[in-house]
């Protein structure tokens, strides 16, 4: 009875060594021999979803840098000093290549001074029209050649579609362009609601979709959300 347990325990001590063995080094070195590369069976690849949204991430932050520099010379900046003194900042959209350019009413009330920067100059200007109850104003400067963007299709508009605007800010010596991003939030054929919040110096600046298209003109309000004229009121106005 003895003699036979103690050969089932070195079997067993055989068979467990045998197996580290085989396992650890004869079949490693085994399988590496090029008779059996054919053989070898490949890992499967291992997917993170992490990747893919990181992926995602760094494409739409690539289409957004190109968008704007798609359209940051189709925006002009307006300054306005009224007959109170009160200066006001804002900004317009360049409709076309020959200088027409549509801002808020608001920024250009009559009886005040204006001046426009347009292609890093100051050009002389005419104001040909303004819709108060719209509140757009409609200017033509003489700059020679100026760049213009393309129009959104409000049909295809989509609530959460990503937008930005494009404006100057007044505060350095030479005007410097603003972007800021958001979400559409809500619309109608009468207004924009964009998820923005910005200063008031942004009124006027044009916002675009990330193609690079004119979604409409902005407009902030008291507590800095940002809503805007759509471009179909804006086409209606200009009869571009």
């Amino acid at each position: 009875m003895g003699k036979n347990t103690l050969k089932i325990i070195a079997f067993f001590i055989i068979g467990m060594v045998g197996g580290i063995f085989a396992d650890q080094i004869f079949w490693p070195y085994f399988i590496e021999r090029p008779l059996f590369n054919k053989y070898r069976l490949e890992q499967a690849p291992i997917y993170v979803t992490e990747k893919k949204e990181v992926t995602n991430y760094i494409q739409e932050n690539t289409a957004l840098k190109e968008a704007v520099a798609k359209v940051e010379k189709v925006v002009a900046g307006v300054k306005t000093k009224a007959e109170n003194d009160l200066v006001l900042e804002g900004s317009g959209l360049v409709l076309t290549a020959d200088g027409f350019i549509v801002t808020l009413a608001d920024l250009v009330p009559q009886g005040s001074a204006f001046a426009f920067y347009v292609n890093e100059k100051w050009p002389a200007y005419q104001i040909l029209k303004r819709d108060l109850k719209e509140n757009l104003a409609l200017i033509k400067v003489e700059d020679g050649k100026s760049q213009s963007s393309g129009f959104a299709d409000l049909e295809k508009l989509k609530l959460g579609e990503r937008v930005f605007l494009v404006g100057f800010d007044f505060s350095a010596s030479t005007p410097q362009r603003v972007v800021n991003e958001g979400v559409i939030k809500s619309f109608n054929k009468d207004a924009i609601q964009t998820s923005i919040i910005e200063s008031s110096h942004m009124a006027g600046s044009p916002l675009f979709n990330i193609e690079g298209n004119v979604v409409g003109l902005a407009v902030v309000d008291g507590e800095g959300r940002v809503s805007a004229i759509p471009i179909s009121k804006i086409r209606l106005f200009t009869g571009f």
